[in-house]
């Protein structure tokens, strides 16, 4: 694996932290939506990720004494969630029915805010990752003085 490879592999991975933070800010803004556009709450949104790899020409080319390097990560959609949504009584509200109910988002704020924290860390140990390879190449260049 070389230096510039470890380098897009943290950089795919803090590209995509960042996406998945920006749609669980997204979940939270509109934690209390009853309306959108299409007449409905708002549905929770996640992200999902696949590893990005190597074609298949390059890995038949890779001798057996290289080991095949990973080549970070991607985004491969933002999905709605489909869990119902929440039913609340709430008979004064603009969008309630002929019951007094009323269809709320299906975000739950405490499972946002763990996933907010999560991504966070991820993104974290991503940047850390960057410096270390900064750091390692300095130290690399003071070898040779």
């Amino acid at each position: 694996m070389g230096y510039f490879t470890s380098l897009d592999v943290s950089a795919s991975g803090l590209t995509a932290q960042r996406l998945r933070m920006d749609t669980i800010s997204q979940n939270i803004a509109n934690a209390n939506t009853t309306r959108t556009e299409n007449g409905q709450p708002y549905r929770r949104k996640t992200v999902l990720f696949e590893e990005r790899t190597a074609s298949f020409s390059d890995c038949l080319s890779k001798t057996a004494s290289q080991s095949p390097a990973g080549k970070g990560v991607r985004v491969t959609g933002i999905v709605e969630d489909r869990s119902p949504f929440k039913r609340e009584y709430d008979p004064g509200h603009p969008d309630a029915d002929d019951s007094g109910y009323v269809l709320r988002p299906n975000v739950d704020i405490i499972t946002e805010m763990v996933n907010m924290i999560s991504a966070t860390r991820a993104y974290e140990a991503n940047v850390t990752a960057i410096n270390t390879s900064k750091d390692i190449a300095m130290k690399a260049l003071d070898i040779g003085r």
